[in-house]
């Protein structure tokens, strides 16, 4: 096997050491070479009929000195090397202390104080077997935990894992955040990293590397000591979500450079389980902006939020009526039996649809969600570890967004309940943070009060972020200021605990100023759309409109009221008078909602700040010719779950350049 010397243990330990000829006896043509190295202040001794295995056994004399064994386990002495040919390539002829493809032995039964990357099953030799067998797997299997983060920054450590590492500066022009993409080229194979200077950008190439081909992390996530365990998404895997989705965006808002502009991206991408061959981005979104107070509407025909977190899960509804609409049209005999549905139809009595089994959904945001994750330093020095102070007043609070702007504020700082006439005077319409909605999705799904009447609560399998993930801060803020105090919740609800990640290809900090926009991209359907974010309606051709987003609560009542008249095996097949009533026919749903709210009182982290409710006081409205129109060649072009294509189609944006 192949098999790592005491030479190179102890320049991983001891760095900058310096290795001198003391003598060199004996006759021409079979030499004996004495050499040394200062440890601490102490010289060691080494001798050898090669200067190669005379620095061997000196360092191997230096680490007896320093290294705690345990068990009883000791150094192999080097032994005499009779009538031996020094010139030979016997890799075992160098004396290693531990072969390389046996990894666990080194620390758990030889000595603790090595770094866990050195028992990496990859030889420094540009010609490793072990490495050319794992290279041909090119990804580390999803259940392996990753590796502790090696004290040694990326670029180095992959040069000394292999030597054959090459980096190439391949794009200068990027967008801010991404303005330099580098590729390194280890055994064949292309990494990609980018970042705003080529440096960042290498470093981001050096980690998905590691990442793929060793399974060393550089995330976040391996100096988090907040006590969560299987938390972390596999790298590789987060990166190809968060991949994903950039490269969807790029491709739908090709050529759009005015709409194309964005401070915080988000889109849900589904796969089949940890297959990234079967990634699909389902919806894009873009925007940081709420409603203005002045265009609330009466009959649920604005966007309200038009965060980019919100809207991307908005279009995962959109997707789910889709999905849905299938079985209604194989009831009636009007579709192609090719089509799968993520759907499967109760079989056990209940009326409620379930997700098909290994269907998992991902949530990508380029930045930490607004709120409670994003309340932190990102250069605070606490190594990652538990709030120091987890009583602070500041920690866990819900917050509101403040209308028309960015950044949010607590509930404790605003006025209580929400009045219809008290907004048009003048009072700030509030809504809730992206965190705290994340937070609401962890408990009541992503479906939906509407849907909860027809499917069971669907939740986010994992959460992966471009930039600004602090593990305490973001596990806390989803999940875990509730998690001790939620209680009752009725089956089939639970409290969900996505896991978590970081792109290697971190996003810098955005400095510029928000657009006033918002634009979403939903699978199968071929336009974008562009919404301005305080009217809450469509931009067409750069103008303002008084058109209806197909994302809006009166878009999604109608299909609602579509999709259960005709669904098989529906609770009910007709909705309520109003849009409000017709959300609280889900008794199971409303009970998690209020055991939710209780929670966050329990914790002393506020109460939920509601919207005016004269906003979900309205009837269904007959759709015009032209959103008819739309909403038909939408359903003829839904896509089936078996396409298993990562570039599913894309058109124009909505209302041209």
């Amino acid at each position: 096997p192949q098999t790592k010397n005491t030479v190179a243990v102890l320049n991983e330990l001891k760095r900058n050491l310096v290795y001198n000829m003391e003598s060199q006896t004996g006759p021409v043509h079979a030499p004996l070479f004495t050499m040394s190295v200062v440890v601490d202040g102490q010289k060691f001794m080494g001798h050898g009929r090669s200067k190669k295995l005379a620095r061997i056994e000196a360092a191997a004399a230096a680490l007896r000195s320093f290294i705690q064994f345990k068990d009883g386990a000791t150094l192999t002495p080097i032994k005499p090397l009779q009538n031996v040919d020094f010139t030979s390539d016997d890799p075992m002829i160098e004396n290693s202390i531990f072969p390389l493809s046996d990894p666990p032995a080194l620390p758990e039964s030889v000595f603790s104080n090595i770094s866990l990357y050195l028992s990496s099953p990859f030889s420094t030799r540009k010609s490793s077997p072990t490495a050319s067998a794992v290279n041909a797997s090119r990804n580390v299997p999803a259940g392996q935990p990753p590796k502790p983060q090696p004290e040694k920054g990326p670029v180095m450590l992959l040069h000394e894992l292999f030597t054959d590492a090459h980096f190439e500066c391949v794009s200068t022009d990027g967008l801010q955040h991404s303005k330099f993409t580098v590729v390194v080229t280890v055994d064949n194979q292309r990494f990609e990293g980018t970042g705003p200077s080529k440096k960042m950008a290498k470093n981001a190439a050096a980690k998905a590397a590691l990442a793929s081909m060793c399974n060393i992390s550089f995330s976040p996530l391996q100096q988090a000591k907040f006590g969560q365990k299987n938390v972390e998404l596999p790298q590789t895997f987060a990166d190809a979500v968060g991949k994903l989705v950039i490269e969807k965006f790029n491709e739908v808002m090709k050529g759009n450079d005015v709409y194309s502009r964005r401070k915080v991206l988000a889109g849900i991408v589904m796969t089949q389980g940890y297959d990234a061959k079967s990634a699909k981005v389902i919806s894009l979104a873009t925007g940081t902006k709420c409603v203005s107070g002045e265009h609330m509407s009466v009959t649920g025909s604005v966007i309200n939020d038009s965060h980019a977190e919100i809207i991307a899960r908005r279009g995962l509804l959109d997707f789910f009526y889709t999905q849905l609409d299938l079985h209604c049209r194989r009831a009636a005999g009007k579709t192609n039996s090719s089509k799968s549905s993520i759907f499967v139809a109760p079989t056990d009595g209940t009326s409620l649809y379930k997700l098909k089994d290994g269907i998992h959904f991902h949530l990508y945001i380029n930045t930490a969600p607004c709120g409670d994750a994003r309340v932190f330093s990102p250069h605070e020095n606490d190594n990652m570890d538990v709030d120091k102070h987890p009583n602070r007043k500041a920690r866990g609070q819900l917050r509101t967004k403040v209308e028309s702007g960015e950044g949010t504020i607590p509930v404790k700082s605003s006025e209580g309940i929400q009045t219809w006439d008290g907004v048009l005077q003048g009072q700030r319409l509030l809504t809730m943070s992206c965190s705290d909605k994340i937070s609401r999705w962890n408990v009541l799904g992503l479906q939906g009060s509407l849907l909860a009447s027809v499917i069971e609560p669907i939740y986010l399998h994992s959460i992966v972020l471009g930039s600004l993930l602090h593990p305490a801060h973001m596990y806390r803020a989803i999940c875990g200021r509730i998690e001790n105090s939620i209680q009752g919740l009725p089956p089939p609800y639970r409290l969900n605990k996505p896991k978590l990640a970081l792109m290697t290809s971190a996003e810098s900090r955005n400095q510029t100023k928000p657009p006033n926009f918002s634009i979403n991209w939903l699978v199968g359907c071929p336009d974008v759309e562009i919404v301005n974010s305080f009217t809450g309606k469509l931009i067409n051709n750069n103008t303002n409109t008084n058109k209806m987003s197909r994302l809006s609560k009166q878009s999604f009542y109608r299909r609602f009221a579509a999709v259960i008249e005709r669904l098989p095996h529906a609770r009910f097949h007709e909705i309520k008078p109003s849009y409000g009533e017709t959300k609280m026919c889900v008794p199971e749903y409303q009970q998690a909602k209020k055991e939710l709210f209780a929670a966050f009182s329990k914790e002393d982290l506020g109460d939920w700040l509601k919207k005016p409710i004269e906003q979900d006081q309205f009837t269904l409205m007959a759709p015009k010719p032209e959103e008819l129109a739309a909403s038909t060649a939408a359903s003829t072009a839904s896509t089936p779950v078996n396409n298993g294509s990562s570039s599913n189609g894309s058109g124009p944006v909505s209302g041209g350049k």
